[in-house]
């Protein structure tokens, strides 16, 4: 099979989900409704966060950063599949193409280790509630963040310097939504079994770990909530923590359906349809989870909106009127 000159002036073309579509305008106004709601109810919770003070505690900072990254995720992938679509033009360019291999890695990557992060937040807080602020102080919460961001830069520079390094073939095609390892493994002209099993074992290697520690913390957790004497103090810790593991639960069981099965159970449209999960669906879904359940959220968004925008709003009003 012939090759293909794999620089910086060749390129792409990402055939996604849009175009296996039986109704391809219908999903691409879905798509553009749920990456509307992903940005605005991101952009909401991490306003909120920031500006009321109630908040300024490391569950609420933990949160932000999962906000910040379910926007920027989503941003990286959806933008441009809707325009592509409206265009018809699907072309992406090869450093465009290992731009957003990186982006997509890093901050999956990131957001996979914040999730633990995140169970272990809630463990301190239910089961060593008088140490809390002492386990989670600032600086603490500060280098779980930056850890997390740094060792999923590095992962995903290293993926994606040594996936981008091989030769592809003159069909240029990536019947997927983004630019991600699996599917261009398929077009190299190469060699690619032994890089396979190594994507596969570092992915198990990097899901096991985090996922452990969630499963151990909330098993500690529940033993913990089990014992308390007050229900309104169970109920409060079950619902928080049943927001999180449903997040959890989204993102694992996508993670681990592109990274940790054999390439031989996967095929183009069940791939299509798992990435328009994690990059679209969940960001949207999130901080609803988080949130709409959530008194101490629900009141700060109330108090921000009275304060901001409702003021805000009144003023342009009285203006041109």
């Amino acid at each position: 099979m012939e090759y293909w000159n794999s620089t910086l002036g060749s390129g792409f073309i990402l055939m996604g989900i849009l175009n296996d579509s039986g109704s391809p305008e219908l999903l691409c106004a879905t798509i553009t409704v749920l990456y509307m709601l992903a940005l605005t109810s991101n952009g909401l919770l991490l306003l909120v966060i920031t500006v009321d003070s109630r908040l300024h505690v490391p569950m609420y900072f933990l949160l932000g950063q999962l906000s910040l990254m379910d926007l920027l995720f989503t941003s990286v992938v959806t933008p441009k599949a809707l325009v592509d679509f409206l265009q018809s033009e699907y072309t992406i360019s090869f450093g465009g193409c290992a731009l957003q291999m990186f982006l997509a890695l890093t901050l999956g990557s990131a957001e996979d280790l914040l999730l633990a992060f995140m169970a272990y937040d809630r463990y301190v807080a239910i089961c060593h509630p008088l140490n809390y602020m002492v386990f989670m102080r600032p600086r603490v919460c500060w280098l779980m963040v930056a850890t997390a961001w740094i060792l999923a830069s590095l992962s995903a520079f290293v993926y994606t310097t040594y996936t981008m390094h091989y030769p592809f073939c003159k069909v240029r095609k990536i019947r997927h939504l983004l630019c991600e390892i699996p599917p261009l493994l398929k077009l190299a002209c190469a060699d690619t079994s032994r890089y396979e099993l190594l994507v596969y074992v570092m992915g198990v290697t990097f899901l096991m770990p985090p996922l452990f520690t969630i499963i151990s913390s909330y098993t500690l957790i529940l033993c913990t909530v089990l014992h308390m004497p007050s229900n309104e103090g169970k109920q409060k810790a079950l619902v928080t923590c049943s927001s999180h593991l449903t997040v959890v639960g989204m993102f694992y069981g996508a993670a681990t359906f592109m990274y940790v099965l054999p390439s031989s159970l996967h095929n183009p449209r069940q791939d299509n349809i798992i990435s328009l999960f994690y990059t679209v669906v969940t960001p949207a879904l999130n901080p609803l989870i988080y949130s709409l359940r959530n008194k101490e959220v629900m009141g700060a968004l109330k108090r921000v909106l009275a304060k901001y925008i409702l003021p805000f709003n009144l003023t342009i009003y009285l203006v041109y009127n």
